[in-house]
This record gives C-alpha cells, structure tokens and sequence, in this order.
C-alpha cells in the first residue's frame, strides 16, 4: 500500500501491546483480589497496595496507545516498562502465598512485555486518526501541480480564482 495506510503486520504490534496490557491489567487486578498471607487472611492489596493502581495505569496505558504516535508512544513503552517492573519487583520482594505472588508476577511479565513492544515498535505502529488529515494540512504539503490533478479529479476546474 503505498498510500500510507497501515497494512495488517504493522496494526499487529499494536493489538499485541494492547492485549498485553489488558491481560496485565487483569492479572495484577486478580492478585490484588487473591488470599496473600493465609495466615492472617490478608488479600493482595492489604500486603501490597501498588497493585490497583498498577493495574489501573495499564488500563489508561491502553487508551494512551491507541491515541499517541512516535515518540510519544515509546514514552509511554518507558512508562509501561518501569510499572511492569515495579510489579515484577513487588511480586518477588513480598513473602506472600504462591498464588498471589505468580498472578503479580505474570502480569508484571505481561506488562514488560508490553512496554518491550511499545518501545522496539512504538514508532512503527498506527495512530487513531493517524490516516486522516485536515484539509489545511493537505494543502500545505502538496505539490502544486499535482494538485491541479486532483482538483480535475474533483471535478474543480483549476483555472477559476476564488
């Protein structure tokens, strides 16, 4: 496609960071839920109160994907890194029961995983509206003759002043 349209192997790095985030988001939002010390019957977010807001960023991670572009989004992979790492350190640092702790420690892993794929591709993959552009802006980048084609193609007659 050489019109700029985003073909299917570029939009897929975008729905894998995507659906790593979500399913991070779930797995922190499970452990958090999950029985950490059995013996005090205290649940993940007693033992270890970073992990909703954890998966909380990662859910408005998603949202910021979707609508950022090039720098900005790896930004946001250096971002999604540093919270997948601070899970992966909590789930690891805490002396809680199993369950708890590898349900952090999966969606730490997810989360990292998502953060890999955004900073590598981040540049790489489609923005929301990022195929679109004001009319304004089309103006200003076309080549002037090329434009007169495209004002035939419209059915404009390019000869007439405004």
């Amino acid at each position: 496609m050489s019109d700029g349209a985003p073909t299917g192997v570029a939009r897929r790095p975008l729905w894998i960071a995507v659906l790593l985030l979500l399913a991070g988001a779930a797995a922190l939002w499970g452990s958090s839920k999950l029985v950490w010390d059995a013996s005090a019957d205290r649940r993940g977010e007693d033992v270890v109160p970073a992990l909703p807001p954890l998966a909380l960023l990662c859910l408005a991670a998603i949202a910021a994907v979707v609508a950022l572009g090039g720098w900005a989004r790896r930004a946001l992979g250096v971002v999604v890194l540093a919270a997948g790492g601070a899970a992966v350190w909590l789930a690891v640092a805490d002396a809680g029961a199993l369950p708890g702790r590898g349900a952090a420690l999966l969606g730490g892993v997810l989360v990292l995983g998502a953060g890999a794929v955004l900073v590598v591709r981040g540049s790489a993959m489609p923005r929301l509206g990022g195929g679109y552009q004001t009319p304004g802006a089309a103006r200003r980048g076309a080549d002037p003759e090329r434009e007169l084609w495209n004002a035939l193609e419209r059915g404009d007659d390019p000869t007439e002043r405004d």
